[in-house]
């Protein structure tokens, strides 16, 4: 549909569809029956035994009676987890500070904790572009965040020890490549992807797929990152007889030139956790975690392997990686509008979207437009939020769809679609 700065088709937008008895809703397909296109892409499958169609909007729901979604239920579930998560930060900060501040200094603190913020800055702004579809709750968020810089890393001290226990002794050399080659992808990986570990039992609801797999992992990653690149870039401040020239070598390599490193290691755990999280089981999702150890260690194991032929690997081996990361988080990207749109189809069928809202709500072009048409009526907002309610409505159906949890879905689904004549009305008022 074409949208302009003036006009909108809205009139093809309000009528609600019936089906061929003349009645709200669409045809009602007997399970388990699959409707037309219920599987548009490899990351939403759908066994036929779990498909049931969508709920028809009967003629009495009002249009504008919107009392919202139970934001505080939906808080309530991950609050424990919220606690527990900053019980656990706050533990571990009080052994990461003392001995960041041991190495570096409190001027190599301050200096490294200015620079470090450069790259973290280029992967939080990838994560929230990731994460733009259908975004993860900020809370979450900022506990994979905070699991990464504090956790993770107080994790990873107090594990390094057994392993210095068991490298050779024989050179300096051979202990200091055996705890980078060895001891770092095994231990910090394990520590970063644990996190990932907490919020696919913990929350569920929100970790349910490849994409927010990816998002979890690379903020967990980024927050890792983020404290590390503290303790190297201000051990460089404290130690170096010529700190400037070293500061900027270390902050091209590590802030320049692999300021993904971490977020390439830790998302190939989160994307297999991610495709576990499709078939839920707790089972799945701690065996997804293992298995997804094994890619993420042995590419943090080839980075930290790069010796005298650093620039020759760095082109040849881990841009292309880099690449293949890039294009697989794209067609992830692809395959996530695609199920969203299948979805709202079928909520059309049922009476709930015309196809013309369908094809604005599910493409990235058609909600550009939407909100470039709704910016020229000051009802900017109030589109974006009729996206975001939309956007969920899909992937909760998508929920339903994988058999798990199903009634605790289907309240939220109600939920949804009580608010979405009230959101439709915000943007047309």
């Amino acid at each position: 549909m074409s949208l302009s700065s003036h006009s909108m088709p809205w009139n093809r937008l309000l009528p609600m569809t019936m089906n061929h008895h003349g009645q709200p809703g669409g045809q009602q397909y007997p399970r388990p029956y699959l409707e037309p296109g219920a599987n548009p892409t490899w990351i939403g499958r759908v066994q036929p035994g779990n498909y049931q169609p969508a709920p028809g909007n009967p003629a009495t729901l009002p249009r504008q009676t919107w009392a919202g979604p139970p934001a505080q239920r939906s808080r309530t579930g991950t609050l424990p987890l919220l606690i527990v998560g900053g019980i656990l930060v706050l533990a571990s900060l009080i052994l990461v500070l003392p001995f960041l501040l041991g190495n570096t200094g409190v001027t190599g603190f301050v200096i490294g904790f200015i620079a470090s913020l450069v790259p973290l800055t280029v992967v939080l702004l990838t994560v929230r572009l990731i994460d733009r579809w259908e975004p993860e709750p900020k809370r979450l968020l900022w506990f994979a965040f905070t699991w990464g810089a504090a956790v993770s890393i107080a994790g990873t001290l107090l594990i390094q020890p057994l392993f210095a226990l068991a490298a050779p002794t024989s050179s300096e050399e051979a202990f200091t490549y055996f705890m980078a080659t060895v001891q770092a992808p095994i231990v910090e990986e394990f520590t970063k992807s644990l996190g990932l570990l907490v919020l696919i039992l913990a929350a569920r609801k929100y970790f349910d797929g490849p994409v927010d797999g990816v998002v979890f992992a690379f903020t967990i990653a980024a927050g890792f990152a983020f404290t590390e690149n503290i303790l190297y870039f201000g051990r460089e401040i404290a130690s170096s007889t010529d700190p400037g020239t070293d500061l900027v070598r270390i902050f091209i390599l590590r802030g320049v030139m692999s300021p993904f490193a971490h977020a390439v290691f830790t998302g190939t755990t989160g994307l297999i956790m991610g495709f576990a999280a499709r078939r839920w089981h707790t089972g799945y999702a701690v065996l997804a975690f293992f298995i997804g150890l094994l890619p993420a260690m042995f590419l943090h194991n080839r980075w930290n392997s790069m010796g005298q032929n650093f620039l020759v690997e760095y082109f040849v081996v881990q841009v292309p990686i880099f690449l293949v990361a890039a294009v697989g988080i794209i067609l992830l990207r692809l395959a996530e509008g695609k199920l969203t749109r299948q979805r709202l189809l079928e909520y059309a069928r049922a009476g709930w979207f015309t196809p013309a809202e369908v094809e604005m709500l599910a493409t990235s072009r058609g909600r550009r437009q939407a909100v470039r048409w709704a910016s020229t009526r000051g009802r900017r907002d109030a589109m974006k939020s009729f996206i975001k309610g939309a956007t969920a409505l899909a992937f909760t159906r998508q929920r339903i769809l994988s058999g798990r949890d199903v009634h605790l879905h289907q309240q939220d689904e109600l939920d949804h679609l009580r608010s979405i004549p009230g959101l439709r009305a915000a943007v047309l008022q």
